[in-house]
């Protein structure tokens, strides 16, 4: 769909009885360029018949964290307690919105539920949105707020010195709010949460709605958030670190990992992919414990990896793909994100997800 026409789209499922006049005023233009656009939905059946019946496709929804990176960059060798030369650079970020970024690549149609404050960042999240096709509506705005920053200083080797998270906006996502978003989450195909929620949040969330549901553990203060109720997740993707902080087992050795991902499932997880950097991924579930190498690739930026790799694995679940498929999917789409400088690698696609896999 064109910018347009998802524009178009969006105030047609708000209320599906608008006029065609109505709608031309909405997006200021011509009452007749308005029939064009709506008979182009039609035909890719986006709308069915008169009366825009909108044609209804499994949703996943998202609910995490959203916030705008501000990187710090020096030319040359960075000197503390000083003014040093260099660029400043601004882009989306948040956990939550990466995946819903990366899902919309792989063509699945995505619900993000994420508190946004009424400023200038916020709104460029919410365009970024629409263009992209992920459902914002159901998001809150927090009148008088500022939207969640990430500020980070890198040194000469791109290694992060210092940063500061001004993400307490998040805390707005509690019990109430969920419980206003019912009926979008209950509807939706797969759950996908990150740990940026309030515990009492994810707790609720696990506890309520009886879909399955993905956890990112963001960090591994952040994961502590679940330890309690960790085996109410269908699947969670750890990394080593978390995986060890969540079971209380160090890992060392494959056997290691094997109890590690027995003390999940006993738990009650479904499916377990523990994330092992350069080395690859661990996953297992009720009846396959396996390790997947990473692929070939030139690293230039891991920020965005392991959205990316939920992603992955989100777009196998909504196909009905076994576990390894879905760890190989998600191996392919990390294996994407690090060859760009961007967290988000605009070649996302099902397409090149395959041919990593085929070269591979």
């Amino acid at each position: 769909m064109t910018s347009r026409e998802k524009e178009i789209l969006y105030w047609i499922e708000e209320n599906p009885l608008i006029s065609q006049a109505e709608l031309a005023q909405k997006a200021n233009i011509t009452r007749s360029s308005v029939a064009v656009h709506i008979s182009n939905l039609l035909k890719k059946g986006k709308i069915v018949g008169k009366g825009y019946i909108i044609q209804k496709k499994s949703y996943i929804s998202v609910i995490g964290g959203t916030n705008i990176d501000i990187a710090g960059i020096p030319h040359g060798h960075l000197r503390e307690y000083d003014s040093n030369p260099g660029k400043v650079q601004f882009s989306l970020g948040g956990v939550g919105r990466n995946i819903a970024d990366n899902l919309s690549r792989l063509e699945q149609e995505v619900e993000l539920i994420t508190v946004l404050g009424d400023d200038v960042y916020g709104e460029e999240i919410r365009r970024n949105c629409r263009d992209l096709g992920i459902g914002i509506n159901n998001s809150l705005t927090i009148q008088n707020s500022v939207t969640s920053s990430y500020l980070f200083i890198l040194d000469e080797k791109k290694d992060m010195r210092v940063a500061i998270a001004a993400m307490d906006l998040y805390d707005k996502m509690d019990i109430n709010f969920i419980k206003s978003k019912s009926e979008i989450i209950e509807k939706s195909k797969l759950c996908i949460v990150d740990t940026n929620l309030p515990k009492e949040t994810l707790e609720y969330i696990v506890n309520t709605f009886k879909i399955p549901i993905f956890v990112d553990c963001v960090s591994t203060i952040k994961a502590e958030k679940v330890k309690g109720f960790i085996g109410k997740f269908h699947t969670i993707k750890p990394n080593k670190i978390e995986a060890e902080a969540l079971s209380g087992i160090k890992i060392v050795t494959d056997e290691d990992l094997i109890k590690v991902t027995d003390w999940f499932i006993n738990q009650g997880v479904k499916q377990v992919f523990i994330s092992l950097g350069e080395e690859g991924v661990y996953f297992a579930n009720k009846d396959i414990r396996q390790k997947l190498p990473s692929l070939k690739a030139k690293v230039v930026n891991t920020t965005g990896a392991g959205d990316a790799f939920m992603a992955g694995i989100a777009y196998s679940f909504m196909n009905d793909e076994d576990i390894l498929q879905s760890c190989k999917n998600g191996i392919a789409a990390a294996t994407i994100a690090i060859s760009s400088e961007d967290t988000i690698n605009k070649n996302m696609s099902i397409n090149n997800i395959n041919i990593i896999q085929e070269g591979n």
